[in-house]
């Protein structure tokens, strides 16, 4: 019986399986690596085919790259144009050059009301036609209607001029890409942005002056510390910023055409009001204080705005209840008077507004002190701000702030800045922008006395 059992029981090794058999062959199963894997070579793109050359890139890239190349010549532009800093007005400052195998071969700038143009007198300074393929490098667009000196669309075709880059459109909204159209059409090439957010930003008067209708850009500046104080409690304020800043607002003196001032700045500091920038001589714009009971007048010892050589461009703006003994003694000594309508002491400021427009006044730098700019910040008159600030803390309640006399409960009741430049000057900064005021102001009627 045991044999029998040994016969019937299954032979392991015959039943087991052979594992050379069944194991699968790996150089067979394996995929073929050479067969199966792509071909990088035909299955990547023929980089000499489908990129585009040198050539085609300056035709197919966007506009930013395309412009990059033209900055450098537009750079000198500007810096024409600054040559005319604050002479222009009410033209804006514009600056020109001409381009010819990769090199200027002329510049200009507009020098003043009723001379040419900047366009104008880079042809001019050629003297001669420009070469075929020539640029015309300009800072604002060519003008395209027949003025004083004629349209310098007609100048650039009549030249033949290939090409114009230009910086900034023109802000009058009637006249605004009309330029660019016309030289369009007379086959000229026109290429603009480049560096337009500078070149729009060089002729702020004028900028608000085409889009207003008119009126008058009134800048706000202040200097102030950290937590907003232009003077301590003992009213010590000389100097909160340093030399750089106050260097920088001379600067600005010297491209508005007037300065503004209160009463009670005037007899504090007794200032001279006009722009003093090394290298240049003194300049005085029209210096305007505003006294509506013409208190300056009374002191023995009268301010240097009405004694000294530039008498003759100062102007007290003023009411009724100042006095017609004191108005007549400053139109004596040589100083305008402006008489205003006005209820109480008070100036009306709208009403100086439209009295500067009248007046061909296209811009006033206001300059404080801090009651004077908080009473245009109340009644929106203020329409740029220049905010100088000192790395200083007096964290001091009775420290006299910059701004006050609004009641701003929610955020949505802030003045803000829009098209903000932010500039370091030394230790201190500036920041500046256009006043972008909330649909509701609430003002507290019982912030000033007198100014």
């Amino acid at each position: 019986m045991d044999s029998d059992k040994a016969n019937l029981a299954p032979d392991k090794d015959s039943l087991a399986p052979n594992k050379d058999n069944l194991a699968p062959n790996k150089d067979n199963l394996a995929p073929n690596k050479d067969s199966l894997a792509l071909d990088k070579d035909s299955l990547v793109p023929d980089k000499d085919n489908f990129a585009p050359n040198k050539a085609d890139k300056a035709n197919l890239a966007p506009n930013k790259d395309n412009l990059a190349q033209h900055e450098p010549f537009m750079r000198r532009a500007l810096e024409l144009a600054r040559k005319a800093w604050g002479r222009t007005h009410p033209n804006p400052m514009v600056g020109a050059l001409i381009v010819e195998d990769g090199e200027i071969v002329a510049e200009g700038f507009h020098a003043r009301d009723g001379e040419a143009h900047a366009e104008r007198v880079t042809l001019d300074a050629l003297g001669r036609k420009p070469k075929p393929g020539a640029t015309l490098y300009v800072t604002l667009e060519p003008c395209s209607t027949h003025g004083r000196t004629g349209a310098c669309c007609d100048a650039i075709r009549e030249a033949g001029l290939a090409r114009v880059v230009a910086g900034a459109t023109d802000p009058n909204p009637a006249h605004a890409g009309r330029g660019f159209d016309r030289l369009r059409e007379a086959g000229i090439k026109v290429i603009t942005g480049v560096l337009e957010r500078d070149c729009a930003g060089l002729n702020l008067i004028f900028n608000h002056a085409m889009c207003t209708g008119g009126g008058p850009l009134i800048a706000a500046k202040s200097a102030m510390t950290l937590d907003g104080k232009i003077a301590t409690r003992a009213a010590e304020s000389k100097w909160i910023t340093g030399p750089p800043a106050r260097a920088d607002v001379m600067r600005w003196r010297r491209l508005f055409p007037a300065i503004a001032i209160g009463a009670g700045t005037l007899l504090a500091d007794n200032p001279r009001l006009t722009s003093r920038i090394e290298g240049e001589a003194e300049w005085c714009p029209w210096r305007i204080v505003f006294d509506g009971l013409l208190r300056t007048v009374m002191p023995r010892n009268l301010p240097s705005l009405y004694t000294d050589e530039f008498r003759d461009r100062t102007i007290v703006v003023t009411t009724p209840h100042g006095g017609l003994g004191y108005m007549r003694k400053l139109r004596e000594m040589g100083v305008r008077v402006w008489c205003m309508e006005s209820p109480t002491q008070r100036n009306s400021l709208g009403g100086f507004r439209k009295k500067c427009a009248e007046e061909k006044i296209t811009g006033v730098f206001v300059e404080g002190g801090a009651q004077l700019i908080s009473e245009f910040l109340q009644e929106r008159q203020i329409d740029y701000l220049f905010a100088y600030t000192a790395p200083m803390l007096f964290a001091d309640g009775r420290g006299k702030s910059a701004y006050s006399g609004l009641r701003t409960e929610h955020l949505t009741q802030a003045v803000r800045l829009a098209d903000v430049r932010h500039e370091s000057l030394g230790d201190d900064f500036l920041v500046r922008g256009r006043v972008v005021y909330p649909e509701k102001l609430q003002v507290d009627e019982t912030a000033f006395g007198l100014r």
